[in-house]
């Protein structure tokens, strides 16, 4: 359909109209310029039929559709930026084929960047939590926008024991265009040690380790994680690398030590004299911080006398390691002998006080006590 750009709201006016009657065909010259005096409207589609087959050539002539398609057409057009005061020939079809072309390409680049910053996101969510921190934001930003298949960024933790280098791993779906973080590799090395260990760390919907458990499980200790098996059923486990048992793929074998292999933490910590244990808040502290697998500081009350010691969990062996101020590992038969020695002389000291009060006429004394509050009692 061909029509003159200045008729096209003139046009559209009376399409309304004859559909507001109940005409609701429409049959236009297919050679001609279609305005309000070469088209024509029909109640039915046999009626705009007969009219495209008066002549025996009508059919090269004359086409029909509906009347609400024409109005869609028009206001498709109209709405599409077009100067409607300039005299030129208009092929609507084709006019409206480009408009349409136009709408979806842009609703598909918008929902591309909705999808596209959603996923950026989720991204971000996703390097918070795993202790990343949001120091990496813009650069993952700038890695997206880029859009290469796969990228790395690397990033650096300095910590008291030692630096723990990563190197975040991302790669873009082969179905669409949306990133995801599969892994990270973190090295931990240590000053004065040649030996850097190195381990692959999976990420994903469960059984991610945090950057910081990361760091704890190279540096050698136990972290407490709620984990995922296959078949989806949770359960709750310590783990730690086993450095002398390398895997296939030369990541170090995880050894999991479940609920049924009888370590309970907080029994091995009351076989040393703690004084955090006797807070319930700093004993809800400290377990957690030693499940996250931390080296933690606590305090040792020995004779009387506190000191700043050090604790971690030890689940193969089901005990607890304690170190000094120095970081020097103390036996555990020494830190438990010294609990001991700390409760023998505090029963001493009970014992004594008992034979004070029931030496040489002590007993009298109380007596005399008691007999004194009877007295006065009466």
């Amino acid at each position: 359909m061909n029509i003159n750009i200045a008729d096209a709201e003139m046009l559209l006016s009376f399409a309304e109209e004859m559909a507001a009657y109940g005409y609701q065909y429409a049959a236009y010259p297919v050679n001609q310029l279609t305005d309000s005096d070469t088209i024509q409207f029909f109640r039915t589609s046999m009626g705009a039929e007969d009219h495209c087959l008066v002549g025996i050539n009508d059919t090269d002539y004359f086409k029909n559709m509906r009347t609400d398609s024409l109005i869609n057409n028009l206001k498709i057009v109209m709405q599409s930026g077009i100067d409607t005061s300039c005299d030129k020939v208009l092929d609507l079809t084709a006019a409206v084929r480009l408009e349409m072309d136009r709408r979806e390409l842009l609703e598909n680049n918008l929902n591309t960047n909705i999808m596209n910053q959603k996923n950026l996101e989720y991204l971000k969510d996703q390097l918070k939590y795993t202790g990343f921190g949001e120091t990496l934001q813009g650069v993952l930003q700038e890695k997206m926008e880029n859009g290469a298949k796969e990228f790395t960024i690397p990033h650096e933790a300095r910590f008291e024991s030692g630096t723990l280098s990563s190197e975040l791993s991302f790669k873009k779906s082969d179905q669409s265009d949306l990133y995801f973080f599969n892994s990270y590799k973190a090295i931990l090395q240590k000053e004065g040690v040649s030996h850097a260990p190195e381990q692959i760390f999976y990420v994903g919907k469960d059984n991610t380790f945090t950057m910081k458990e990361a760091f704890n499980l190279l540096d050698g200790r136990a972290v407490n994680k709620d984990l995922k098996n296959k078949e989806g059923e949770m359960y709750n486990s310590w783990i730690q690398l086993n450095f002398k048992n390398p895997e296939n793929d030369g990541n170090f074998k995880m050894d999991h030590y479940h609920q049924n292999y009888g370590y309970d933490l907080e029994a091995s910590l009351t076989k040393h004299s703690i004084k955090e244990l006797e807070t319930p808040k700093y004993k809800e502290d400290l377990l957690n911080s030693l499940k996250k697998g931390n080296l933690q500081s606590v305090t040792f009350v020995v004779g009387g006398v506190e000191s700043k010691m050090y604790v971690e969990a030890n689940p193969h062996f089901k005990t607890v390691n304690v170190y000094d101020n120095n970081f020097q590992r103390i036996n555990h038969r020494e830190s438990k002998n010294q609990k001991l020695k700390d409760t023998q002389e505090k029963t001493v000291s009970k014992e004594q006080k008992n034979s004070i009060d029931e030496g040489p006429g002590g007993e009298n004394k109380k007596e005399g006590r008691k007999t004194k509050k009877q007295s006065q009692s009466i």
